[in-house]
């Protein structure tokens, strides 16, 4: 197990998931903290290039993933059915923990600043319905997987943590399509391999370029998000 690896093997504390969990979306992981003026002014967001700027376009997508649930958590449909917000609420606990660990390896290993705390906009999104709830977690679970898959092959394994960053990332790429298929059947039963995500003829999930993801994500975060230098 590397240094890298570490903090996807330490259990979040229980006491810091609550807060993150308790808090609304926009007072969670997500908000300004600490941030001049001019920071936090609306703009535009470069996510960086080479192996950095894959890993500001993962922490970003993790930020957006980790309010998101974390907001589900606090104000749960009121049509849930039984178990469910038991899932939710570890699925949460799971975003938070890639959400911080990707922040840490951007300190602590690639030896950088990451790229500012997002602000998330849920207002198309009416967390106390299900069908609502689960539409978006299936939107967000999809994008995820498939900004995971077209972002492994832009990681430079000539940096020396490279090889390191590749095999994390298909170790939270496959959390995340575990997330997915659940999510893609408890809205239609068997759904969760369906073409429009697994190609019938290669058997490969699919794949999105980061410009893409961003440009489908952007609907959900306030600031403007720049991914055209990522991996370059």
């Amino acid at each position: 197990m590397t240094d890298l690896d570490q903090p996807l093997y330490t259990p979040i504390k229980r006491r810091s998931f609550f807060m993150y969990a308790g808090a609304t979306a926009g007072a969670t992981a997500l908000i300004l903290a600490g941030c001049s003026k001019s920071d936090s002014e609306p703009g535009i967001v470069s996510l960086g290039s080479g192996n950095l700027g894959v890993l500001n376009y993962a922490y970003a997508l993790e930020q957006l993933e980790a309010a998101f649930y974390a907001q589900v958590v606090k104000t749960p449909a009121t049509d849930f059915q039984t178990g469910e917000l038991t899932y939710f609420t570890q699925v949460a606990m799971h975003e938070a923990i890639h959400r911080d660990f990707l922040k840490a390896a951007i300190i602590n290993v690639a030896k950088a600043t990451p790229i500012m705390d997002l602000t998330p906009n849920f207002s198309s999104i009416t967390f106390t319905s299900r069908a609502s709830v689960l539409g978006a977690a299936k939107a967000f679970e999809d994008l995820g997987v498939a900004a995971y898959n077209g972002a492994g092959k832009l990681i430079s394994v000539t940096d020396p943590n490279g090889a390191t960053y590749l095999t994390v990332a298909g170790k939270i790429v496959s959390v995340e399509a575990r997330h997915a298929a659940y999510i893609r059947d408890l809205i239609t039963p068997g759904s969760f391999a369906a073409d429009d995500q697994v190609d019938a003829t290669t058997g490969l999930d699919k794949s999105m370029t980061p410009v893409d993801v961003i440009m489908t994500a952007q609907t959900y975060i306030t600031q403007k998000l720049d991914a055209s230098s990522v991996g370059k």
